[in-house]
Parts: structure tokens; sequence; C-alpha cells
């Protein structure tokens, strides 16, 4: 099969995407040959092509897609061609066909589509994982979600909404604050706001929120910090606002004896049980209506530059597709 897919050469701007085309040949064993529906777009690709997150060059860009089996390889026992699947964590995502290990596919049940699995595998998985065992929560504790209107956000928020927990979300516009809103956050604050935290705890009775779900990173670390409950927990699982550095541990007692981690999917979907027990609660959160996934907006695959363009100015609202 002949495939268009993405890549780059140097580190630095969306201009550095670059796209060539290829001729695939049939899979290997263990391996499957995907014809792609639907790509996802993630903050942390933009990592990887600035630098942030080194990688050797040329390097493929993007983490996940869905799309149909063509062919599979020897020993592929469990899928076979005609098959709906998707992944997330395989670097070269932004191509129109490619070669994918079969262990790291996801079967799709009935009613998950291509287009939502590609939204919604790898932030839905993040959700899932963040929610459900990094930093769970009961019914009636607060959280605190800053970009609440975002691809994880808004899945968060819904998320956490559903196991009775009580969110408030930041965000940076109104037109984010009412997707936040209908999202299920009790409280939605302006990001920019520079008396968040003191709003945050007048919220909650003085007391602040039991975890703060921080994907921004440095922009958001000292209001974050700031708006926790004593002995509460401060998840930074992104950099949209800057990588998070030189942090003095002594911070963390003066705000009340406060616990971080700074958690990746990869090392919460490593094991083969944990990894279909985390997407299988992610199926049913989406197919029971729990969670609704948002698509913002679309793209042509050809367009991923544009794309990241906009992701980092803050253009975009919820997951982004990139359609080949």
């Amino acid at each position: 099969m002949r495939a268009v897919e993405a890549f780059f050469e140097k580190t630095g701007g969306p201009e550095v995407i670059q796209w060539r085309e290829v001729d695939l040949p049939a899979p290997g064993p263990g391996e499957v040959l995907l014809r792609q529906q639907a790509v996802g777009l993630n903050y942390i690709d933009t990592y990887f092509r600035t630098g942030l997150y080194p990688s050797a060059l040329p390097a493929g860009l993007g983490f996940e897609a869905a799309g149909v089996i063509e062919a599979v390889g020897a020993g592929v026992a469990d899928l076979k061609p005609g098959d709906r699947v998707a992944y997330s964590g395989n670097p070269g995502a932004y191509a129109s066909a490619r070669i994918v290990p079969a262990a790291a596919l996801f079967a799709l049940p009935e009613g998950i589509s291509a287009e939502i699995a590609a939204a919604a595998l790898l932030k839905g998985a993040t959700t899932e994982f963040l929610a459900e065992r990094c930093a769970p929560l009961g019914p009636g504790e607060w959280a605190l979600v800053p970009a609440a209107a975002g691809g994880v956000g808004l899945l968060l928020v819904q998320w956490l909404t559903a196991r009775g927990v009580r969110v408030i979300g930041t965000v940076g516009s109104p037109d984010k604050a009412a997707l936040a809103s209908g999202a299920g956050a009790e409280l939605v604050l302006d990001s920019a706001d520079p008396d968040l935290a003191a709003k945050v705890r007048e919220a909650t009775g003085g007391n602040g929120v039991r975890v703060s779900y921080d994907g921004v990173g440095a922009a958001t670390w000292t209001a974050s910090l700031a708006s926790l409950a004593r002995r509460g927990t401060l998840v930074s699982f992104g950099n949209a606002g800057g990588a998070v550095t030189g942090v003095n541990l002594g911070v963390l007692a003066q705000h009340g004896s406060l616990y971080v981690t700074r958690p990746t999917m990869f090392d919460y979907y490593r094991e083969p049980a944990e990894r279909a027990a985390g997407a299988a609660k992610l199926w049913e959160m989406i197919t029971s209506g729990k969670v609704k996934v948002t698509v913002g907006q679309t793209y042509p695959l050809s367009e991923a530059a544009q794309a990241h363009r906009d992701l980092e100015a803050r253009k975009t609202t919820g997951s982004t597709l990139l359609l080949p």
C-alpha cells in the first residue's frame, strides 16, 4: 500500500513538518497493515516537534489514530482484515496508512467510530488513569481542573462529575467557560484571575481542593499549589503552559504538606491487563453517555502544521482530528 506520512528533520515551529510518500511492505510477524481513517492531535505532538521531548531525527509525528486493518502478519491470532481498531503511544501516527504492532491495538466496540476513537483514546486513557488510578476522588470531594475546556479537560470534568466529584474549572475565555460548565464544572474561573486561588478557597469553604489535575504546567503551577487543601495532591501531567522546573520542595510544606506527582499515561498502560482494563473503562464511559467526546475542529491531514499553530495559540476546543 502506498501512504503519505509526516516527519521532521529538525526541531522547531510547525514549519518543520514535512511530508513524503512511502510504499508500505506486507506486515511482518506480529504486525498489521492499518488504513487510517482519523488521526488524533495532542499537545504532546508539539513537545516532540519543538524538541522539549528529545527524539532521534528524522522522526515521525503523532501518537494515536484509528482505522481498518488491511492485512495481518504471521502470528497475529486475535485480529483480522476488516477489524476496526485504534492505538495510542506509537510515534508516527500522522499517516494515511502504516504498519503497527498488533499488541498496540485496541479493538473498537460497536458505537465507537474511528473519529471518536482517534479523538478520545490518548486523551481518554489519560483521563481514565488520572481519575481512576492516579488520584481518585470520591463523591463530594473538590477538584481543580485548569484548562477545563481543552481536550483532556472536557473529558476529565465529565469523568470526575460522574464520580460525584465537585469540579472547579479554569479557562481563558467566555466561550470556553460555557463549554466547561456544560461538561459539569460547578464553578468556572478565569485562568488569568490574580485572585483565582482565593476564589477556589472561598468556594470550598476555605479548605481548598483535594486534587488539582494540572495539564498546563508552569503557567498554573503557583495557582494550583495555592488552591490545594492541606495534604492535597497536585497532579502535573502536561506542559502546555511551559515545563515546571526548579521545584523547591519546601514550598510543598509551606502550602500544607502537599503531594506532587508527574505521571505519564505510558506508565499506567504498560501491562496488557491494565491496558485492557483502562480501555474497557473508557469505552464504557463513552457508550453509557457519562462522557461525551467533543471534536471541536477537524483538519485535512495535509494541514497538520496549521493545526499545530492553532493548538499552540489556544484557538482550539475539545479534541482535534486530522483526516487522511
